[in-house]
Order: C-alpha cells, then sequence, then structure tokens
C-alpha cells in the first residue's frame, strides 16, 4: 500500500502521483473538489484530517513563519519547529559575532536553557478560512472603474476584518484576494512570538552551493534548521519570559524512517507566495525584456559592492549577511525565471491560449460585447508601460532598496514633523518610534559600506535611466555637485543626523525642523519616493 509523505505545509496544497494528476488548492476546499481523487491516487486521510475547524487536524502542524515569508512544521510534542535555514538566517545572524560565528560554525542548544530568544520573530498557526466573496462582490457593480472598484472592495474588507477582530481580539485576520480580485476570503491565525533558536547547522552545510545551487533542482544542500515555540503555564500565546513553557502543539508530525518508493502518493501544503501564472503573453515579454533584466542589474551591483565590503572585514560580513542572502535570493531567481520562459517558448503559448479565447469571444455576440476589448486593452497596458517599467524598477531597487540610508530616510522624514507638534506627548511619542526605528536601522549597519552602496546604487540608477524619469532631487546632484554622487554622499555620511546611531540620538535629544527640512538623505529619499509612486 502506498505510503503517505509529508513534505512541508500550508493553506495551499499541491499533490501528484505517478499519474501526473496535480493542482493546488485551498484546504477548505479538499472535501468538496477533490477529496476522491486524492485518495484514489493514494492518499490514506481524509479532507477532515487535513483541515478540520472543530478538531485536531493536519494543518495545527503546519506553522506560517513571521507573516508568511516560510512554511515550518511543529515535529515534536514540545513545540519543536522544523524549517530551512535561510529561514532562520536573519535570526542566527543576529546571534553571530567575530567571536561566537554562528553562522559559519552552527548553533546547537545542547538543554532548553541554552536555546536563544528570536526578537522580532512570530509563528501563526491557522484557524480557519471562510470565504466571504459574496458579500465583498455585492459591493461592487460592472459599471465602476477599476479605481472605483477596488476601493470598494478594499472598503468592504475593512469592514470584515474590523467585525472579527471585535468578535475576537486575540486572533489575527489576513483579508487574501484570489484569481485576481474574484475570490475574497479571511485567514484566522494565532500568533505565538516567543520563539526561540534550537539548532542550526553551519554555513557549509545549511547553505551549501550558495547562488550558484539556489532555485536549482535536484539540491544537495541541508537547508534546515530548528526553533521552538514558547507559551505560558496554559499553552496561550505570550511575550518572551523565563517563566513560559515549550508549547504543547495540538498535533505534530511524526517523520518516518521507511523512506519512500517509487509512485508513492505526495503532497505538499505550504504558504507560498504570489504566482504570475495568469501573466499575458505581453507581460511574459516584459518580463522577458525589461523588469527582470532590470533586477538583476541592479542587485548585481549591489552584491558586488557588499561583498567587496564583507570579505574585508569578518564584523561586516555578519551584518550584511542576512541583507546579501536575501538581495541574491531574487537576483538568481530573476535569471533562473528569464531562462525558463525563454526555454519553454512561454510567451508561445500565452498567445495560443489568448488565440483561442479570441475565437470563443467572437463565436457569440454577447461575449463580443463584454470581452471584445480584452485582449487590446491588456496589449496597449502593456504598450504604454514599457517606456516606464525599467525606471519604477531602479526606483525601487537601486533608489528605496539601494542603500539603507535611502529607506531610513524615507520613514524617518515621513514621520518627522510629529518632533515640531505643540504638544510634549506627541514630540515625546514621535522621539520613541524614530529611536525604534533607528535601532532597527543601524543593528546592522556599517557606514562605509552603506556609503559605496548609495553611490554605486545611485550612480547606475542616473546613469541607465532617462532623464525625463529621474528623481527630483538627481537635478540637484547634476548642477550643485556636477554628477558627481559622490561628493553629494560626503555631505551625508558626514553632516546628516542619520549618518550614524550616534549622530541620530544627539538629533532626537534636540531636534532642529531646519536640519532636519534641508536633510540631503531625506531630500533624496523622499524624491526618490515620489518618482517611485508615480
Amino acid at each position: 500500500m502506498k505510503r503517505f509523505t509529508t513534505l512541508a505545509a500550508a493553506f495551499l496544497l499541491l499533490f501528484s502521483s505517478a499519474r501526473a494528476d496535480e493542482g493546488m488548492w485551498l484546504l477548505h476546499m479538499l472535501q468538496r473538489i477533490n477529496e476522491a481523487s486524492m485518495q484514489e491516487a493514494g492518499l490514506r486521510l481524509s479532507a477532515q484530517d487535513i483541515y478540520d475547524i472543530n478538531n485536531a487536524s493536519l494543518k495545527d502542524a503546519i506553522v506560517r513563519l513571521n507573516g508568511g515569508s516560510c512554511t515550518s512544521e511543529v515535529i515534536s510534542s514540545q513545540g519543536l519547529v522544523l524549517t530551512n535555514h535561510h529561514c532562520a538566517y536573519g535570526a542566527i545572524q543576529s546571534f553571530s559575532t567575530p567571536e561566537n560565528d554562528y553562522l559559519t560554525d552552527g548553533f546547537w542548544a545542547k538543554a532548553k536553557d541554552q536555546e536563544m530568544h528570536i526578537d522580532d520573530f512570530f509563528v501563526s498557526f491557522l484557524v480557519r478560512i471562510d470565504d466571504v466573496t459574496e458579500r465583498v462582490l455585492a459591493q461592487v457593480n460592472d459599471d465602476m472603474q477599476e479605481g472605483e472598484r477596488a476601493a470598494a472592495v478594499a472598503n468592504e474588507l475593512k469592514t470584515i476584518q474590523g467585525e472579527y477582530m471585535s468578535a475576537n481580539p486575540d486572533y489575527t485576520y489576513d483579508m487574501k484576494s484570489m484569481y485576481y480580485g474574484n475570490e475574497f476570503y479571511v485567514f484566522t491565525y494565532q500568533d505565538y512570538n516567543d520563539i526561540r533558536l534550537v539548532a542550526a547547522p553551519p554555513e557549509s552545510v545549511g547553505k551549501y552551493g550558495g547562488d550558484t545551487d539556489n532555485w536549482m533542482w535536484p539540491r544537495h544542500t541541508g537547508d534546515f534548521s530548528m526553533i521552538r515555540i514558547y507559551a505560558d503555564a496554559d499553552n496561550n500565546p505570550a511575550g518572551y519570559s523565563v517563566d513560559n513553557v515549550p508549547y504543547t502543539p495540538k498535533r505534530h508530525l511524526k517523520i518516518s524512517m521507511a523512506g519512500v518508493d517509487e509512485g508513492d502518493f505526495t503532497m505538499i501544503m505550504g504558504y507560498p507566495g504570489s504566482t504570475d501564472r495568469f501573466l499575458s503573453s505581453w507581460g511574459v515579454q516584459q518580463a522577458i525584456d525589461l523588469y527582470n533584466p532590470s533586477v538583476v542589474e541592479c542587485r548585481d551591483v549591489k552584491l558586488k559592492t557588499m561583498k567587496s565590503h564583507m570579505d574585508a572585514d569578518k564584523a561586516v560580513r555578519i551584518k550584511y549577511a542576512a541583507k546579501y542572502a536575501q538581495t541574491a535570493n531574487y537576483w538568481k531567481y530573476y535569471i533562473g525565471q528569464t531562462k525558463g520562459l525563454k526555454r519553454l517558448e512561454v510567451q508561445a503559448q500565452k498567445r495560443k491560449l489568448e488565440a483561442l479565447f479570441a475565437r470563443w469571444v467572437n463565436e457569440d455576440a454577447e461575449r463580443t460585447a463584454l470581452y471584445g476589448e480584452a485582449l487590446d486593452l491588456i496589449a496597449d497596458y502593456y504598450a504604454s508601460t514599457d517606456a516606464t517599467v525599467r525606471g519604477e524598477v531602479y526606483a525601487r531597487e537601486a533608489g528605496l532598496l539601494g542603500s539603507d540610508i535611502v529607506l531610513f530616510g524615507l520613514r524617518a522624514g515621513f514621520r518627522g514633523d510629529g518632533l515640531w507638534a505643540e504638544d510634549a506627548e506627541t514630540v515625546e511619542g514621535t522621539k520613541a518610534v524614530m529611536q525604534e526605528l533607528a535601532d532597527s536601522h543601524f543593528k546592522d549597519y556599517d557606514m562605509e559600506t552603506d556609503r559605496e552602496l548609495f553611490v554605486n546604487m545611485l550612480t547606475k540608477y542616473r546613469d541607465d535611466i532617462d532623464p525625463a524619469l529621474w528623481p527630483s532631487q538627481f537635478k540637484v546632484v547634476q548642477n550643485k555637485y556636477k554628477g558627481d554622487f559622490g561628493a553629494y554622499a560626503s555631505k551625508i555620511y558626514n553632516k546628516s543626523p542619520l549618518r550614524s546611531a550616534e549622530a541620530f540620538a544627539a538629533f532626537l535629544e534636540n531636534p532642529k525642523q531646519k536640519t532636519f527640512d534641508n536633510d540631503l538623505a531625506i531630500a533624496m529619499s523622499k524624491s526618490i519616493y515620489e518618482r517611485y509612486s508615480q
């Protein structure tokens, strides 16, 4: 009899067998849509064994990590959780120092009192999924413009979320749109935020193959780490405390040592990201020619700049390890996606589908009236955005995300007005918020690395993009600094209150609005954001 193997976990489920039946579904749909076919393929569980809102089920062994960045699995009765090495990479890095380099050497807690609490880490258990499509779509009609429709949908989802939160404020609620705004669901979660690092292999195991092997299969890396969920004495979520105890799960996975055989039923549960599976042929072409290469080019410069500093200084290597890995992840992804789109001739396949759609539309007068312009509208959209898509990518990748000081300047700039408020409570509250921003920003920051990132990324932005699409502050650099971003950067990294933790703390002690309003880092940040938002 075929064995059942759980490989990962989440609210979307995909299964396949030797017959190559496959698909992806929301968990609450299984019983209605495909329980029988899955069991015929070898599944030995019922749909209720997988998803049950009243009793323990497989969904209770599968957790969402940090709001959806990763999927993890509870594998013991004492809250032990298995996840990927790269999912805990930032946590491992946060505990590492040149003297105790857990990234390089790995970490293994030999007793529970050696497990280390991870700041800002949390796991979420799925409680239930509710379909609110009918209620949301009752607020829209075919005569609405897209902006009107989006606003009506957003307002109704906000109302629904408020109702859920009022009914039970102990849970968190994600309002999700599926199938490009045609279906809507409420995902209810229970969050636990006392999470502790238990084990991580050395990078030589956990990142074996590095960027070369990333997004490639088969992979040969030991991409795993372990964390543990802690709860209060009643097994409820609680903030970190030495009095907390290991969480007792409703259900945990049991790891089989029996192995698998050819043709065994395989099911994957997990929390995937978004998909562009329904992209049109014009969208595929834009991705191949413009969007993907722009991301890769910007990130290539960023990676090389970071690596030069990381190779020269072990402390910088540790500080920037997670940033480097995050940047490299989708740098490699878009390289591979472009190759795959070309190799599989996806654009040609899309054109065939669009031709079939056009034929189907034209066979019926009513369909022609409803959908006759659809393909032309899509084509016109991509034709109109081809000229600006590179500028948008560069504004994000080389601008907002290019160097840390730009994003910090944007966040500080948006919150700074509270520093000049008339009431002391608002001023002190703003200072506290901005100090939290600064603590997060400077935790893994090196001034010289960031200075070179600022210069290299913005120079590339200026050189590669049509001046008509430049942020307004680029003209200041061109006119006042003779186009030299290095000279502009010298003013920032020598004088800006955003240049260091000490300088920013001194500014908050005695904030001057003139200093803030004239700050070159904030001015650059705001101008890039304004360009990106257009």
